[in-house]
């Protein structure tokens, strides 16, 4: 084992996030909130009556809220963006050995007494595992596992969730990091591709079938076999009804744009900057996150109609892209 390795797993059962508590009560605003946001129409939540016919004493927060009741406000975060100096020492070990960079990879939750009105929750997150030095697709890294565990008012658990993100030094990232650093020149600004690979894709079982379409240029949308929803991102359930059961349609490939930001830094390899990332709405109603090409940053507009491109980084791996749609009078 290695002295760097070692002083790693020094940190594992040390406290990274001392016990908190949530700045806000479960309270009905933030639940229906929620509810609406995520399209979840179970009227357990909101209802009494409803819940109560279910066996419960009332109506009761979702389960997934656990994470909410905890979360920071903008302000204390700007105040203080470092929950513990456990947290800082961790992050400046591996900032110095080189391992900048960051993706969560899972999030694993399981859920022990449910939460209503009223109930204060407390999370204390602890590191539970710290791995070997492991080579990835996006570069090589160390997979940090963290355990929160939420409580409330009694004690009692409410869940638990296993939070695992790769710190990694990104392949070919360390001249162009150095450079993203770095205030771009004017002339910097019209430079080409920065040499090396994009990122790649964190591929599961939710996921591997709609990169698989579009390394054959076909741009799928997630459909719900049982009623017919279509979803975007892609995952294994159906928001609508909860249906297991899906399969895919080919996209059109028309859109409008809905929204777009301009990226200029920090530069990753792979990608010609300035950089036009988009929020594309499809034809058919869902969105998606893609690049545009053949047009200046200045030249993209919200609402403009596009249509489908496709950017074959590599050989292992093509992406969606969208240009501004020809005219039909044109």
């Amino acid at each position: 084992m290695s002295e760097f390795f070692t002083t790693l797993k020094g940190f594992e059962g040390k406290v990274l996030t001392p016990t908190t508590w949530g700045p806000d009560e479960v309270n009905t605003p933030m639940i229906r909130h929620w509810i609406q946001t995520m399209g979840d129409t179970n009227p357990i939540y909101l209802d009494d009556d409803a819940a109560r016919a279910t066996g419960r004493d009332g109506a009761v927060a979702p389960a997934l809220m656990a994470q909410v009741w905890t979360m920071r406000t903008f302000t204390d975060k700007m105040a203080n963006n470092d929950p513990s100096q456990v947290w800082t020492d961790l992050i400046a070990t591996l900032d110095g050995a080189g391992f900048t960079s960051v993706v969560a990879t899972d999030s694993d939750f399981e859920f022990f007494t449910e939460l209503r009105t009223g109930d204060r929750v407390s999370l204390t997150e602890v590191i539970e595992d710290i791995s070997e030095e492991k080579k990835t697709g996006l570069g090589t890294g160390h997979f940090v596992t963290t355990l929160k565990t939420y409580r409330n008012g009694n004690d009692e658990t409410v869940a638990t969730q296993r939070w695992r993100t790769l710190r990694f030094k990104p392949k070919g990232g360390e001249e162009a990091g150095s450079r993203g650093s770095e205030k771009p020149s004017a002339k910097d600004e019209k430079a080409g591709p920065i040499p090396g690979l994009r990122p790649r894709p964190a591929l599961n079982a939710d996921n591997a079938f709609w990169f698989e379409a579009a390394k054959e240029h076909r741009l799928v949308i997630q459909r719900c076999s049982n009623c017919g929803t279509l979803r975007h991102p892609t995952g294994p359930m159906c928001g609508q009804c909860r249906s297991l059961d899906w399969d895919t349609v080919d996209a059109s490939g028309r859109g409008i744009v809905y929204s777009f930001v301009v990226n200029h830094h920090p530069r990753i390899p792979g990608f010609e900057y300035p950089l036009v990332v988009a929020t594309i709405e499809l034809e058919e109603g869902t969105r998606l996150i893609a690049n545009m090409t053949g047009i200046a940053p200045g030249d993209v507009e919200i609402g403009m109609p596009v249509e489908l491109d496709w950017i074959d980084a590599d050989p292992d791996l093509t992406l969606p892209a969208f240009r501004p749609a020809v005219r039909e009078d044109s």
